[in-house]
């Protein structure tokens, strides 16, 4: 499922075709994804101007003219693709309908912005500007965001005797972050992830914050992460996973300068965790 570098570089991907455009037609062509979409959805859409497209968690976020916000979530194989005019000197011909183009929005300016779904487990939504979703109801604080610092993580922290990677892929403990960048940082913090949460000192879990955000930031500049089904925009690949430094690397040697550890692979509460038993302790 993508993390948030993915639905970031899709957010930015998505921005010169929507945000302040009308959208002039929308198509809704069935009545589900993993969840029953909105009753009049293609009425609702039409029309409406995307005042702002953010980002909370992996969601994406259009806000309406019309009050409302668009919710879009990729799930694990959900892609959104633009064609058609774009800003710039970039131009893409709108590509032939797929089988699996399941929302279409025809938008101001001539982009087309297609919700393509092969497996049906992304989501879309409306609700009102201003309410809090049922699907962002008790995510923690962005990891970008000046609530999400030192202080909050000790005490988030303090005292839990579920592993470390467990508490930072818990959504409610900070928002966005997934199995392969908590893998990344906890590698470069040099921590067990099997290890007790509680157990980190005070400058142990500080040192996460940078850390976290830094794993993220180089990602989105990368492109985020193209593993199995997710692609960016323009359906073109991102970069970060060729920059992986312990995520899918088992059995091969660690790169910390001076270890001779090899890469290792656990599992943990079902997902596959990866790294280095000599130098993460």
């Amino acid at each position: 499922m993508p993390e948030l570098p993915e639905v970031e570089t899709v957010r930015r991907g998505l921005l010169p075709a929507m945000e302040g455009r009308a959208i002039l037609a929308a198509a809704v062509n069935r009545p589900d994804l993993r969840w029953p979409l909105p009753e009049r959805m293609a009425d609702r859409l039409t029309g409406a101007q995307v005042l702002a497209l953010r980002r909370r968690s992996k969601y994406i976020l259009a806000d309406l003219s019309t009050g409302e916000t668009l919710l879009i979530h990729l799930g694990m194989s959900g892609r959104m693709l633009v064609s058609g005019v774009m800003l710039g000197e970039f131009h893409h011909d709108h590509p032939a309908p797929e089988k699996h183009d399941h929302v279409v929005l025809s938008m101001e300016g001539g982009a087309r912005v297609t919700f393509n779904d092969a497996r049906r487990f992304g989501a879309m939504d409306l609700y009102p500007t201003g309410d809090t979703h049922w699907l962002l109801k008790g995510l923690g604080p962005e990891p970008f965001g000046n609530d999400f610092n030192e202080t909050y993580l000790a005490a988030r922290l303090h005292g839990r005797a579920a592993p470390i990677k467990a508490l930072l892929l818990d959504q409610r403990v900070v928002a966005g972050l997934g199995n392969i960048y908590v893998c990344e940082v906890l590698f470069r913090a040099g921590i067990d992830p099997r290890r007790a949460a509680g157990s980190l000192t005070a400058p142990q879990a500080a040192a996460l914050v940078p850390l976290i955000r830094d794993v993220l930031a180089e990602a989105i500049e990368a492109g985020g992460s193209s593993l199995r089904d997710y692609r960016q925009t323009g359906g073109e690949l991102g970069y970060f996973q060729h920059a992986f430094r312990v995520y899918g690397r088992e059995g091969e040697p660690c790169v910390t300068p001076g270890c001779a550890g090899i890469v290792a692979r656990i599992v943990q509460s079902g997902r596959s965790t990866f790294w280095c038993p000599s130098c993460q302790h």
